[in-house]
């Protein structure tokens, strides 16, 4: 079923998440999540603006404590301070973009994307590309065009097999990765939610 822009706000707005998480790895399931330090890390309360253009903004900024020896890459979404229901996760830093693939050229297809080579990037929301693994850290490779770019598993690595097309919730974004040497603090960037088509 194909819906309206006025039926994709509605369903927006009863978006029910709350709190924000920091993680070290990717999960479906809300596991990987940052513990420790002092002040010790918690989850931190979030607001969203009304739907509008199928989008919801945050129109808050979390800023978490963060042990020592933790690297964040990921953010989780809750409906609650402790426990409560896993709702997903977005790459810290980044913006998720829709995506295609060549499989004759091994390419990720997005007009415009704005890309560098060695750019850190992951694949998530559902199935990926045959040769990608969801979660996992990648980089863009230094063959990057105006629209399309290869993806490999280390900075200026080979360019990785892509055999089969990517589930159609699959999004691509940048990844930052914020390594922690000594306890500090991580402000989460303001972020979007949408309903995947």
């Amino acid at each position: 079923m194909s819906f309206t822009t006025a039926a994709r706000n509605a369903m927006l707005g009863g978006f029910t998440g709350t709190h924000l998480s920091a993680h070290t790895a990717y999960s479906s399931t809300g596991t990987n999540e940052v513990t420790g330090g002092t002040p010790a890390y918690a989850r931190k309360s979030v607001t969203y603006g009304a739907a509008a253009s199928e989008i919801r903004t945050a129109s808050n900024t979390p800023t978490f404590d963060i042990p020592a020896a933790t690297t964040v890459r990921w953010i989780g979404m809750w409906d609650a301070v402790t426990a409560g229901n896993f709702l997903g996760m977005i790459a810290n830093g980044g913006t998720e973009q829709e995506f295609s693939v060549d499989l004759t050229a091994n390419t990720v297809k997005i007009p415009a994307h704005g890309l560098v080579a060695d750019q850190k990037i992951a694949f998530y929301g559902d199935t990926t590309p045959g040769g990608l693994t969801e979660g996992t850290v990648y980089f863009v490779r230094p063959t990057v065009t105006t629209d399309t770019f290869q993806v490999g598993a280390t900075a200026g690595g080979a360019a990785i097999d892509l055999t089969t097309e990517p589930g159609r919730k699959c999004v691509m974004a940048v990844i930052v990765e914020e390594t922690f040497g000594a306890q500090g603090t991580l402000a989460v960037s303001p972020h979007t939610i949408r309903l995947d088509a």
